[in-house]
């Protein structure tokens, strides 16, 4: 029973280790605005559709809802942000053209904030945002690519 125990203990102790790295990986939101961005970068549309709030996303009036721009796009539907999220949207290789930076996360209960930065790399220039989060059914899931502070 001892030498049950003592092969069974490390496998357990691996188990919980497995399921809590999963729990922290959800927990924070730096994290998923990166998931985020690698899934732009792959192409990956199923895995992008994950962290976005398209509800939030699609009701953005008055302003583009992700690039600084004197006209504003308007999006009726989730595949239409995916498109331009993705390889041959206006916003990807806008987006893929500058070196990005996430920087730190404010947390306040289900709301996050993440500092995210993209450097033009021709003239240096860094355009500063903060991506809103909010957990939806425990997940981070980004409603906005450009909160305003107040």
């Amino acid at each position: 029973m001892k030498k049950l125990s003592i092969v069974l203990l490390p496998l357990i102790l691996l188990i919980i280790a497995g399921c809590s790295t999963k729990v922290n990986t959800e927990s924070d939101p730096r994290k998923a605005v990166i998931k985020m961005f690698g899934a732009i970068e792959d192409n990956d549309r199923e895995t992008l559709a994950h962290y976005l709030d398209f509800k939030t996303l699609l009701s953005v009036t008055g302003r583009d809802y992700a690039l600084q721009m004197d006209s504003v796009r308007q999006f009726h539907d989730p595949e239409e942000i995916l498109d331009d999220l993705l390889v041959g949207g206006l916003t990807h290789s806008r987006w893929q053209a500058m070196q990005l930076v996430v920087g730190s996360a404010s947390q306040q209960n289900d709301s996050a904030l993440v500092e995210v930065s993209f450097i033009n790399k021709q003239t240096d220039t860094q355009y500063y945002n903060k991506f809103g989060l909010q957990k939806i059914n425990d997940v981070w899931k980004i409603y906005s690519f450009s909160v305003k502070d107040e």
